[in-house]
């Protein structure tokens, strides 16, 4: 039986598991302080049971994003056809140096060496940086062999589907 979209158990579909790991970015939207919507694309750690990313003070989206904040998050491959969803609640903590989470993330996207230089090089322009954990409370995945969008599984199911 296929897991129902919006249980958080989907985060250990191994479509899910498969893009948690990846080098993907993840595309973080959140509501500016104007009402409107904003997407930026962002590193991120998975540590198995939230998303952790490193931000800086200066950063726009911390004028918008607070601890209670609802986020959205998605990965997708890179043929577009694997797509994770997460929803759920921000929890900020303002960090000396730089988040660890944040130092695993650009090991992870860089490799080792240039990831280092590149902690290095953010270390020495802040003192602080901000750790925003997205903890899911909804998840969803697309895969387009098990999981397809809602709008064309009620279309193959026919009239009354």
């Amino acid at each position: 039986m296929v897991t129902k979209q919006g249980d958080v158990a989907l985060l250990r579909d191994p479509v899910a598991e498969e893009l948690l790991r990846s080098r993907n970015l993840a595309h973080l939207a959140y509501i500016w302080s104007d009402g409107t919507p904003r997407v930026v694309p962002i590193w991120f750690h998975w540590n198995g049971q939230a998303m952790v990313f490193g931000t800086f003070a200066s950063a726009p989206k911390l004028k918008a994003i607070r601890s209670g904040s609802k986020l959205a998050a998605t990965i997708t491959s890179a043929d577009p056809s694997r797509v994770l969803y997460i929803r759920g609640t921000a929890r900020l903590e303002v960090v000396d140096g730089v988040v660890p989470e944040y130092v695993l993330a650009a090991k992870r996207y860089l490799g080792d060496a240039a990831g280092t230089g590149w902690i290095q090089q953010v270390g020495s322009l802040f003192p602080q940086t901000t750790r925003i954990t997205l903890v899911p409370e909804w998840a969803g995945v697309l895969d387009f062999e098990q999981r397809l969008p809602s709008a064309i599984e009620k279309a193959m199911a026919g009239p009354g589907g």
